[in-house]
């Protein structure tokens, strides 16, 4: 570790640690500043720090791999699991459904209790960042089951946008697909997710919605994908999607189906 006042090459400290999925950039700021990390045996205490493979960082006393290539999942979730590493109600969670042989991943923003449908799971904090920032602008599509007799006009208070409890939401694409006995298929588009945003939103033009599926997240689709099953997006379609450039350890692997394995280095 360079400890001049001169900036050392190689990565931020917290970049490392988010790359190697440990946490979030943001949350290895912290672990940083709460003194539970060392490099070449030295407590850090500060963020600003560039480390080189040839540094040993560690974390918590646990020493850091070499940060794998970011990776990024398909999940099909099913209703029923929160999308949490751990429930303080006791509910069971994404991760209890997950294939044991699955390295640590965080996902990719949330999908309720009640969802289902495509959600995200990376190795990467950056990329997890990346991904749910609002500047991405990525659609977010999905089909809803809302109980009520709704027509075309019912959704144009969503199509403007309109604020629910204080909060904007930005305009809504809203289709109406058909009507099912006292129920009505809609397919609905975001760009946004905040929180139980389309539930929300529904309510509050006087509908409730009784199912809703994530269709797709940007160029991610969820396609043929069974509930509960889990795909890997091949390295060079993900760095082809997100413009990323391509990292020559990174070894193009198939893509998992349906329990992805931990490549070997």
């Amino acid at each position: 570790m360079n400890t001049s006042h001169s900036t050392p090459p190689g990565e931020r400290i917290a970049k490392v640690i988010a790359r190697a999925g440990i946490a979030s950039r943001r949350e290895a700021e912290r672990l940083i500043e709460a003194g539970r990390v060392t490099v070449n045996g030295q407590k850090v205490l500060r963020a600003a720090l560039n480390v080189t493979p040839a540094d040993k960082v560690v974390v918590d006393g646990r020493a850091l791999d070499a940060p794998e290539p970011p990776r990024l999942w398909l999940y099909h979730k099913p209703t029923g699991l929160v999308t949490t590493t751990r429930d303080e109600q006791g509910r069971s969670t994404i991760y209890d459904d997950l294939p044991e042989d699955m390295p640590r991943v965080m996902s990719v923003g949330r999908l309720d209790l009640n969802s289902e449908g495509l959600l995200l799971l990376t190795n990467d904090g950056e990329l997890k960042r990346k991904l749910e920032l609002p500047s991405t602008g990525w659609l977010r599509r999905y089909r809803v089951r809302v109980n009520g007799r709704p027509t075309d006009a019912t959704f144009e208070p969503l199509r403007k946008g309109l604020v629910v409890e204080g909060e904007a939401f930005q305009p809504m694409m809203v289709t109406l697909d058909r009507q099912q006995g006292a129920n009505a298929w809609i397919t609905v588009s975001i760009r946004e997710g905040k929180n139980r945003e389309i539930r929300r939103a529904m309510e509050a033009v006087g509908l409730v919605v009784n199912r809703l599926i994530r269709l797709s997240y940007g160029p991610f689709q969820l396609g043929q994908l069974k509930p509960g099953a889990v795909e890997e997006i091949r390295p060079r379609v993900l760095r082809d999607q997100l413009g990323m450039k391509d990292e020559p350890e990174a070894v193009e692997a198939k893509p998992t189906r349906p329990k992805p394995q931990r490549r070997r280095r």
